[in-house]
C-alpha cells in the first residue's frame, strides 16, 4: 500500500520556523525588557542615594551655617585688625624717621651764621624756612644735608634779602625729600 501524505510539510516546517522565531524574538524582548527593568531599578536606587546624600548635605550645611558665618565675622575682624596693625607700624616708622630727620637737621646747622624759622614735615616731605648770614653758609647747610642718610634730595626753593636793623640777611626756604636708608628699611620691617 502506498501511502500518500497530503499534508503540505514545506508549509508546516515554515510555521514552525515562523513559530520558533517569533518565539525567540519575544524571548529577546522579555530579556531585554528584564535588562532594562533591573537597569532602571538600579538607576532609581542610585537616585535615591543621591538624594538622601544630597538631603544629609544640606542638613549638615544649616548645622554648619552659624559656624561659618561666626569664621566669616572673625575673618573680617582679623582683617580689620591687621589693617588697624599695619597704621600703627606705618605710624611708629615714620615717627621714627621725624626723628631721625630732626636730629640731621639739629647736627647740621651753624647755629653761629643762621636759624630756622621753621620746619614742616608730610610724610617724605621736609620743608625748611630760615635765615642765614649770606649765600655761603645756606649752601653750606644744602650740602650738608645732602650728605645726611635719611634725607634724600635738598632744593632751594626760595631766597630774598631782608634788612634787619641795618644789616642784611638771606631768608630761604629749602624743600627735600626724606626717608629711610636702604639698608635700614628691611631690618626694621623685620622688628616689627
Amino acid at each position: 500500500m502506498l501511502r500518500i501524505n497530503l499534508l503540505p510539510i514545506k508549509q508546516l516546517k515554515k510555521r514552525v520556523q515562523a513559530r520558533n522565531q517569533i518565539v525567540g524574538f519575544v524571548m529577546v524582548l522579555i530579556a531585554v525588557l528584564l535588562g532594562l527593568g533591573f537597569v532602571g531599578l538600579l538607576q532609581i536606587g542610585q537616585v535615591e542615594n543621591v538624594q538622601a546624600a544630597i538631603a544629609d548635605l544640606k542638613r549638615e550645611q544649616q548645622r554648619f551655617a552659624p559656624i561659618i558665618r561666626e569664621v566669616d565675622q572673625l575673618e573680617k575682624q582679623k582683617k580689620e585688625l591687621q589693617n588697624k596693625i599695619d597704621i600703627i607700624k606705618k605710624l611708629r616708622r615714620e615717627s621714627s624717621l621725624t626723628v631721625h630727620v630732626m636730629d640731621e637737621v639739629a647736627n647740621t646747622i651753624d647755629n653761629d651764621r643762621m636759624w630756622l624759622t621753621s620746619l614742616s614735615q608730610s610724610g617724605a616731605s621736609l620743608q625748611l624756612k630760615g635765615v642765614a648770614l649770606d649765600n655761603q653758609t645756606i649752601a653750606q647747610f644744602m650740602e650738608a644735608l645732602k650728605k645726611s642718610e635719611y634725607i634724600n634730595s635738598v632744593n632751594l626753593s626760595s631766597s630774598t634779602l631782608n634788612k634787619v636793623s641795618n644789616r642784611s640777611f638771606k631768608s630761604f626756604g629749602l624743600s627735600c625729600s626724606v626717608g629711610f636708608p636702604q639698608a635700614e628699611e628691611p631690618a626694621q620691617a623685620q622688628q616689627k
